[in-house]
C-alpha cells in the first residue's frame, strides 16, 4: 500500500510504502474493544470507599424494645435503614486493572492502523521539530493540515520522544502525541485526525511487522 508524504504547506512531496501487515488488515471490532476496555480498565484508581453498618460510629443501643411496641425490630441506629447509619453493599477500594495477551494488543492496535488508513483519516507529514518549544510556533507550522477550528482530536505519532514538539503542543487540549512503540488505543481510535511523521512510517512498519 503506497500512500502521499504531505509537506507541513499540505503539498505532496513523495509516496512512502505502507506495510500491509500493519496498515492493510481487516477490521476486528473484537479486539479494538478489548484494548480499549482494558487500558481504561487499568487507568481506574478504585478508590471508593463506603461504610458498613460496622464501621460507622455509634450506639449499640436498640432504639426500642424488642417486643411490645407492634413495630419491626431493630439491632441499633447503625443500621442502612436509618440516616446516617451504614451503607449497604457499598462499594470498597477494589484493583479493576487485568492483563490482556501481549498478542491481543499488538493485533488491536494493527488494526486500529489499519481502520486510519483506510478511513482516510490518517495524513503521513514529512518530519519537523520546534526548536523554540512554544505553543503558538507549533500551531503555525500544523495551520495548514490540523488547528483547533473544528475542534478535532488530533493524535501525531513521532518516531521518538521529541522534547521541543511535545512542550510546545503540551499546552493544545485538541492534540495528543503517541510515540510509534508505546501507542495506546484509546487515544489513537478517537483520534479524528491521525498525523504520522514519514520517520515514524518506517518504524512502524519494522516494529508491528509479524514475527
Amino acid at each position: 500500500m503506497e500512500r502521499k508524504v504531505v509537506s507541513l504547506k499540505g503539498k505532496e512531496l513523495r509516496s512512502i510504502e505502507l506495510s500491509d501487515a500493519v496498515f492493510g488488515l481487516p477490521i476486528n471490532d473484537d479486539v479494538i474493544y478489548y484494548a480499549i476496555n482494558n487500558e481504561l480498565a487499568n487507568k481506574r484508581l478504585g478508590t471508593a470507599c463506603t461504610k458498613d453498618r460496622g464501621e460507622v460510629h455509634g450506639s449499640n443501643r436498640r432504639p426500642y424494645a424488642q417486643k411490645g411496641t407492634g413495630r419491626a425490630r431493630q439491632g441499633d441506629y447503625k443500621s442502612p435503614v436509618y440516616v446516617g447509619g451504614g451503607t449497604a453493599f457499598g462499594p470498597k477500594p477494589r484493583d479493576f486493572s487485568f492483563a490482556l495477551p501481549k498478542k491481543v494488543k499488538r493485533l488491536a492496535l494493527k488494526t486500529i492502523l489499519s481502520l486510519k488508513a483506510q478511513d482516510g483519516t490518517m495524513q503521513i507529514v514529512e518530519d519537523f521539530t520546534v526548536e523554540s518549544g512554544k505553543t503558538k510556533d507549533f500551531v503555525k507550522k500544523l495551520e495548514s493540515i490540523a488547528s483547533d477550528k473544528d475542534a478535532t482530536r488530533t493524535v501525531v505519532i513521532l518516531k521518538d520522544d521529541d522534547a521541543d514538539v511535545k512542550r510546545a503542543g503540551r499546552n493544545l487540549p485538541w492534540l495528543s502525541f503517541l510515540s510509534y512503540n508505546r501507542l495506546r488505543a484509546h487515544d489513537l481510535f478517537y483520534g479524528r485526525k491521525v498525523i504520522v511523521l514519514e520517520s515514524a512510517v518506517k518504524e512502524l512498519n519494522e516494529f508491528y511487522a509479524d514475527k
